[in-house]
């Protein structure tokens, strides 16, 4: 990790912990949660001395791109303050992203309003997407993960002790 990853990942930790929403979950990791969305927060190194800080909120899984859809998200990225909708075809993902510069100068209040309008937008558009054209939100993704994993153990092996 170079320089200014390490400061990035400290001004990160230092802005978000006291959140009961922010986890950091790997080296360069972090998520926020908001309503149903995840914000994941991401230290990309940029070149060798300088880094990224990439916000993603992944908003439904399993849409087809349609027409309309595409239409809309781009009227919508036209207006949006920054940030911007994104479609991954392979797994037929629907994104919303922003990046800041990150270092020793990332300002923090510009990584709270990064980290806030990326999980705001995510979390005002997931359900209205997944209503209108279909798939599941990650909420939806995640309680059904859960539950297959609940339903897969063995209820017979189970036993209650004294």
């Amino acid at each position: 990790m170079n320089p200014a990853e390490m400061s990035t990942c400290v001004i990160i930790e230092r802005t978000l912990a006291g959140s009961p929403a922010f986890r950091h979950i790997d080296e360069r990791l972090y998520i926020v949660k908001q309503g149903s969305c995840f914000v994941m927060i991401n230290v990309l190194p940029w070149g060798e001395d300088r880094a990224v800080v990439r916000c993603v909120a992944q908003l439904v899984k399993g849409v087809t791109l349609a027409p309309e859809l595409a239409r809309q998200l781009l009227e919508l990225n036209g207006i949006l303050r920054f940030g911007a909708f994104a479609f991954v075809p392979e797994e037929e993902l629907i994104l919303f992203a922003h990046s800041i510069l990150g270092g020793p100068s990332l300002d923090e209040e510009e990584l709270l309003a990064t980290v806030r309008d990326v999980a705001l937008v995510a979390d005002e558009y997931d359900d209205r997407i997944a209503r209108h054209f279909g798939g599941q939100t990650m909420q939806e993704l995640l309680e059904e993960s859960a539950m297959t994993r609940i339903l897969e153990r063995d209820p017979d092996g189970f036993e209650f002790k004294n």
